[in-house]
């Protein structure tokens, strides 16, 4: 890997974006490749849109700032497609993945977007129907490790188990939850 590899989450406060960029950072990290992990917002407040960033490297990173090129778009909410340019200095390789129960072709005629890969999963779906109310941050992460691989799945799974029974250790059903959404959206990833 030459220059990082750089991932941007669009969300709004609330939804979990920060915390499915430090758990790809984290599961990125223990497989002994340099990450960062970090969010971009002010003084918004919940609701408000803001950015997650990622930037996985084989090497140690020296760039501190926010991620203006990014190779992969994680977008959490599709209210703000057409609002935020989301795909603003992503090449045309790249790849955008939306949580909306709508197609990629839907997608991509909605914001008049080519090239770039698409692919959609209904992570607020999901995480309704296994966690009890939509937080699609971990429907989504395993969307990305889905879609590109960067992280092996298993490897995902056992790091982000560890992650949640010290976060949530007296709410066995948030880890169960969270797992049960992690494993239904890697299989419900749709892609064009």
């Amino acid at each position: 890997m030459g220059k990082p590899l750089e991932v941007r989450w669009h969300g709004r406060g609330g939804q979990g974006a920060k915390t499915g960029a430090i758990l790809l950072g984290e599961a990125l990290a223990n497989s002994g490749r340099y990450m960062q992990a970090f969010p971009d917002y002010g003084p918004e407040r919940m609701g408000a849109p803001m950015r997650a960033y990622n930037r996985i490297s084989d090497a140690p990173i020296t760039i501190h700032s926010g991620v203006s090129s990014p190779e992969i778009v994680v977008v959490l909410d599709a209210t703000l497609l057409g609002k935020v340019d989301v795909t603003n200095g992503m090449p045309d390789d790249g790849v955008l993945i939306v949580n909306t129960h709508k197609t990629p072709e839907q997608i991509r005629k909605e914001i008049n977007l080519t090239g770039r890969r698409v692919f959609t999963i209904d992570a607020n779906r999901i995480s309704t129907e296994t966690i009890g109310r939509a937080i699609p941050n971990t429907p989504m992460l395993s969307a990305v490790v889905k879609v590109t691989g960067i992280v092996d799945y298993q490897d995902l799974l056992n790091q982000t188990k560890a992650k949640l029974r010290k976060k949530f250790k007296n709410k066995p059903e948030l880890i169960n939850g969270n797992i049960k959404a992690i494993e239904r959206a890697y299989q419900e990833v749709q892609s064009e």
